[in-house]
């Protein structure tokens, strides 16, 4: 509340500073993107395609159990850094993007454009299709850096994902204490 009330006494000095209104820079990317449902692949400037995280990601009627099944057919691809292809392998958010892809849902592609998607949930809470978010390997650095497919909830929490560590690629891992104290928070993106 006490933010809030700073912010609102100072918004209009900060406005204020710099150009006046008529002469600062519109920025129409703002403009472009409040106009696009969520979560679809548009063109950019570039021609390429991008991921436009605005509203989150939509899911549509993509049953969570076909993703994870086809989630596991995935098992014992390699890991690649800053891949996406399954005939080369996947790093986490490359294995993430390409199981949402297959099923037309469109989602960020790197693990860090997660960190405002989806509804947040507790552990208690967690159910399977639920994204797993955690820091990188330093766990110091609290931004979001690694992730999975929670595949089961209950007794335990087991996710899949893209690993470089012993299991060196796509595996099914309990959550431990590594990953507990690299936990940042889990995601629903399936309603």
């Amino acid at each position: 509340m006490r933010g809030t009330l700073i912010l609102c006494l100072l918004l209009p000095v900060l406005l204020s500073c710099g150009a006046p209104a008529e002469e600062q820079p519109v920025n129409t990317r703002a403009w472009i993107v409040n106009d696009i449902d969520s979560g679809v692949v548009q063109p950019n400037s570039s021609g390429s395609t991008e991921f436009i995280p605005e509203k989150g990601i939509n899911t549509a009627n993509t049953d969570p159990a076909a993703l994870l099944a086809f989630s596991k057919t995935l098992k014992g691809v390699p890991y690649k850094y800053a891949s996406s292809d399954p005939a080369s392998g996947f790093d986490c958010s490359g294995f993430i993007t390409y199981v949402f892809n297959h099923f037309g849902i469109a989602v960020p592609r790197s693990s860090a454009g997660f960190s405002d998607q989806g509804t947040p949930v507790t552990l208690g809470l967690a159910k399977p299709g639920d994204l797993i978010l955690f820091t990188g390997t330093d766990s110091s650095i609290r931004t979001v850096g690694h992730m999975g497919i929670i595949t089961y909830a209950g007794d335990s929490i087991v996710f899949i994902h893209s690993t470089s560590g012993k299991a060196d690629g796509v595996t099914e891992t309990t959550l431990n204490p590594y990953y507990m104290e690299r936990f940042v928070k889990v995601i629903r993106v399936f309603e």
